[in-house]
């Protein structure tokens, strides 16, 4: 029988796969945030202070248009070229 009080739940093959699964999890959020916030700082300085709403759109992007909008951003010269750019990525959706 298996003594709850003594046992080592770290070495189950449960508790290493969802602490794995956890982490990877954490790792992509992570970059997702990070992403999000250069790709505000760039834009910023590009074309000009974001509104709020803008900020929010871009931290609603997942990794993959985060880094379409990152190539993108390269072209862009007026904050309406952003706005262009997002009302096209959520139609998409």
């Amino acid at each position: 029988m298996l003594d709850l009080k003594t046992a080592d739940i770290t070495q189950t093959r449960f508790y290493r796969d969802v602490f794995q699964l956890g982490a990877k999890e954490g790792k992509a959020e992570g970059r997702q945030e990070g992403e999000a916030q250069l790709i505000i700082r760039q834009v910023n300085r590009r074309c000009g202070v974001l509104s709020p709403n803008q900020e929010a759109q871009i931290r609603s992007l997942d990794l993959n248009q985060l880094e379409s909008l990152g190539e993108a951003l390269l072209d862009f010269t007026t904050i309406a070229d952003l706005e262009a750019w997002l009302n096209g990525t959520h139609q998409e959706k």
